[in-house]
């Protein structure tokens, strides 16, 4: 059995495979020069300085050697012959597989402007990433966000702490505009104003500007220049999967798998960022999901489906992100929700916003409220069609919404 991929898709489901009792040869295939470890942490206590990367490792080194999983570091897979049922590695290595579980996930996707290439532009997807940025930081006071997803946001967080003067440079009409409404939106804009940053909506890139070679100033569409040290780009990533869709596999933004994970191509699993499937919790739609938890489920149906156990992947999408004293946690999906409800006060800094679709509950954002993230799942999960009005209560518990949804 081959894994490829280092990364959260690839420790749990070598972890899995073991687990349930695969005794064949297993090897893991990744492109870090580090054993499996975990990547949210790398835009927050990672870039803060309160862990170092021996404290993200998924497993110690001995798990992998006790269980005698093979792990060729560094190395990144050219290309798949399906037929042989072989990969081929960058120093031209050749390894057989009996089946294959990719899990590759994306590289940065990285903004194409004149200057993109000046020393001072930073991404941030691996621990090496990070390390060339702090290395940077310590002389630079001005630094510039290009998006203002949730890498974007959470880079800019920890930065205004230390004191930096940071602006987030957002295209679209508000931040976060792709993953929540609107009221979440604009409750992250104001505290990230009330912490010093500068929240540009409605601007667009032309240019990064630079002397000697270095970056020192991002230039608008519309003329203005913002002075900056470093500028941090966060606009997502592209799915590595180019090997698989030239072997012949199905796919595009991604490669697409079925409700076990296979690919259209024999013996080949995929999962995690990279892997395009319909989504129960999309309104059926096919997407890609880039979280821990979707990696670590898909981990999990990929390993027993090469097995021969079948289970199909429907689990309860769910993220996080830490910002200042803020601790977001959603669960489901938004994306083409028709009705938001308000449920408590932005101004307490602890409230959810709860999605409807066609009368469904389909998605929950709950800021500092762990009740009501823990208690939403299961409306989540059964579509509770629930008034906006007792949605919108907070002294009734949304476990108590569920269990009286007929009536609701």
């Amino acid at each position: 059995m081959l894994i490829v991929g280092g990364g959260h898709g690839g420790a749990h489901a070598a972890t899995t495979l073991r687990q349930r009792g695969f005794n064949g040869t297993l090897a893991i295939v990744g492109d870090e020069d580090v054993l499996p470890y975990e990547r949210p942490p790398l835009s927050k206590e990672y870039l803060a300085g309160q862990k170092d990367v021996t404290r993200l490792l998924i497993r110690a080194p001995s798990y992998w050697h006790n269980r005698h999983v093979e792990i060729y570091l560094g190395h990144r897979v050219g290309a798949v012959d399906p037929v042989r049922r072989t990969v081929r590695m960058d120093d031209d290595r050749t390894i057989g597989y009996g089946q294959l579980i990719w899990c590759a996930g994306g590289r940065p996707r990285r903004v194409r402007c004149p200057g993109h290439d000046l020393a001072g532009v930073h991404y941030v997807r691996s621990y090496k990433d990070v390390d060339r940025l702090l290395s940077d930081l310590g002389r630079a006071g001005r630094v510039v966000v290009i998006g203002g997803g949730y890498i974007g946001l959470e880079a800019a967080a920890v930065l205004a702490k230390t004191g930096k003067q940071v602006t987030v440079v957002e295209t679209q009409e508000r931040v976060l505009a792709r993953v929540a409404g609107c009221e979440l939106s604009r409750f992250y804009e104001e505290q990230h104003r009330a912490h010093g940053v500068d929240v540009r909506l409605h601007s667009s890139v032309d240019r990064i500007d630079g002397t000697a070679g270095r970056v020192c100033g991002v230039r608008l569409t519309s003329g203005e220049v913002l002075p900056a040290d470093v500028v941090i780009v966060g606009i997502g990533i592209v799915p590595a999967v180019e090997p698989l869709l030239a072997a012949g596999a199905r796919g595009g933004d991604g490669v697409a798998v079925d409700e076990f994970c296979r690919t259209s191509l024999p013996s080949i699993f995929a999962i995690g960022d990279c892997a395009l499937h319909v989504n129960p919790f999309a309104d059926g739609r096919e997407i890609r999901l880039e979280s821990v938890q979707n990696a670590h489920e898909m981990a999990l149906v990929s390993a027993k489906a090469a097995m021969g156990e079948e289970v199909a992947y429907r689990a309860v999408p769910w993220f996080w992100s830490n910002q200042f004293d803020l601790k977001l946690q959603t669960v489901g999906l938004s994306a083409g929700y028709d009705q938001e409800v308000l449920r408590g006060d932005p101004e307490t800094r602890s409230f959810s916003v709860v999605y409807l679709r066609r009368g469904r509950v389909i998605a929950l954002d709950c800021v500092n409220a762990v009740k009501d993230y823990v208690q939403g799942r299961a409306l989540v999960l059964h579509g509770a069609e629930v008034a906006p009005e007792r949605l919108a209560d907070v002294g009734e518990p949304l476990k108590q919404m569920l269990e009286t949804r007929g009536n609701g």
